[in-house]
């Protein structure tokens, strides 16, 4: 690459977001490259960082468990290795060649209690992690505090992705599909509007964790609603609760508000916004 280009080395660019990702950087004329390491292969990862020689990294890969979290519970040592040892490992390794790289991680680390009850205030990027309750959110939470000493990282915590495709990945089509819902106000994260800035964010070199979910909260009613109305006429749903979630479920699901007034104000320095969640879903 020739002096003073940008250079992007991208892992995860065949996953959903980071395919997203590839996609913006292309469309703006940028020279991303898709990593072909695999995060848990340390050595691998430091020959294409040398090889490539990045300016900025993103890494938006990673073990979600398929079809959910849940398997996670049973893959634990695979998770480790990827969303745990792996991450670090990246992070370390552009720490130590001078290189900004921001992770898309996720917000699926807090669960409203007595001090955020529903309607109540968010949690900021300051408060402790208190949920637990899958091993998926107990190691992002574990790590997070961990990339906290790398002052090269930048930490984007998403929470239930939703964008204007119908993938498999998006949380509309996923609570479409449940033969029941929970209706909870939780902190989402609708990628078409938000991405943008964590590439200007990326693009800045800016460090540290940030809550990246729209502003304001959205239930699952209201978004089935809106399905409703925007997609399938037809389309009928019904609730349960928490409680009957549990039954189904091998792990505990997250729900919760996140604080977004870090991330707007970042958002405004770099001349940019950050989207109201129900008018971001509608558009």
């Amino acid at each position: 690459a020739k002096r003073g280009a940008e250079v992007y080395l991208l892992w995860g660019s065949t996953g959903w977001i980071g395919g997203m990702l590839k996609r913006m950087l292309e469309a703006d004329s940028k020279t991303v490259v898709a990593a072909k390491s695999r995060l848990e292969d340390r050595e691998g990862v430091a020959k294409e960082l040398d090889a490539v020689k990045p300016t900025r990294v993103l890494l938006a890969a990673g073990l979600t468990g398929r079809p959910n979290v849940d398997w996670c519970e049973t893959h634990q040592q695979e998770t480790i290795r990827v969303n745990v040892t792996g991450t670090l490992s990246v992070a370390d390794l552009c720490a130590q060649r001078g290189v900004h790289c921001c992770i898309f991680a996720t917000g699926c680390i807090y669960h409203y209690d007595d001090a955020h009850p529903v309607g109540g205030k968010g949690f900021t990027e300051e408060d402790e992690p208190n949920f637990r309750g899958s091993f998926y959110s107990k190691t992002k939470a574990m790590v997070e505090e961990l990339l906290k000493s790398f002052d090269n990282v930048l930490v984007l915590r998403v929470r239930m992705p939703i964008s204007d495709d119908l993938s498999d990945r998006n949380f509309i089509t996923k609570i479409a599909r449940y033969d029941k819902v929970v209706d909870i106000p939780n902190s989402m994260t609708v990628l078409s509007g938000m991405l943008p800035l964590a590439l200007a964010m990326s693009a800045a070199a800016v460090p540290g964790v940030y809550n990246f979910t729209n502003r304001g909260v959205i239930s699952h009613n209201e978004i089935l609603e809106l399905y409703k109305q925007h997609v399938d006429p037809n389309f009928t749903y019904t609730n349960f609760t928490v409680e009957e979630q549990a039954k189904v479920i091998r792990a505990p699901r997250s729900n919760n508000f996140l604080d977004t007034t870090k991330l707007e104000t970042c958002a405004t320095k770099l001349g940019l916004e950050v989207p109201e969640v129900r008018a971001a879903v509608v558009s």
